[in-house]
């Protein structure tokens, strides 16, 4: 019994996230109300409250869903372990890209908010804080196969790849210019190796 009790109530919280997420995203965060995501979610607006804590908790769970997927994905045993510079690039850009493929919109409601919702900054903090540490940690790789060029050591290189993998890197190739995601994808490639490579 108290298994089934467990499986409902994980598959309501789940409920819960999906239906405030696509809510977030299609209708914006301040025009979505509790009913709202209860409706979507077919549950009382109570148990949005007592399962989800109401709408600022929702957005940060939302964000930290995001943070665990890519952290879940073993992403840091992944650099670590990469066998030369190269690989790891190759596989930070590529980890960047699919991150912003499946998140950006849920970051972009985040971001238009943040100013504004202390839930919403911390959540952009949290989720800055993590690609931050991947980041360090590539760097860190890049420093321990000794492949980072002159003028160049583990604190400018997370800085540089922090400055072309973040989330407005991509978007400024993608939305203001047009550019496809395997374009930047490639091009952000290109350029790391050029920049941080010797």
């Amino acid at each position: 019994m108290s298994n089934r009790r467990a499986e409902y109530a994980a598959a309501t919280r789940a409920a819960i996230h999906t239906a405030a997420r696509d809510l977030f995203l299609t209708k914006g965060y301040v025009a979505t109300t509790v009913d709202d995501i209860a409706a979507e979610a077919r549950v009382a607006p109570a148990t949005v409250y007592a399962v989800g804590g109401g709408k600022q908790k929702l957005l940060r769970a939302v964000v930290e869903d995001a943070v665990a997927t890519s952290v879940g994905s073993g992403i840091y045993d992944l650099l670590d372990a990469a066998p030369d510079a190269d690989a790891l690039l190759r596989l930070i850009a590529g980890n960047t890209r699919v991150r912003y493929e499946r998140w950006r919109d849920v970051m972009r409601v985040v971001a238009a908010i943040a100013g504004h919702e202390p839930a919403a900054a911390e959540a952009q903090e949290k989720a800055r804080n993590a690609m931050r540490h991947g980041f360090e940690r590539t760097a860190r790789r890049l420093a321990d196969l000794k492949a980072l060029p002159p003028g160049v050591d583990e604190r400018r290189a997370t800085d540089l790849l922090w400055f072309y993998l973040n989330n407005a890197s991509y978007n400024a190739l993608t939305d203001d210019n047009g550019w496809t995601l395997d374009d930047a994808e490639q091009w952000l490639l290109d350029t790391l190796r050029r920049t941080l490579l010797r």
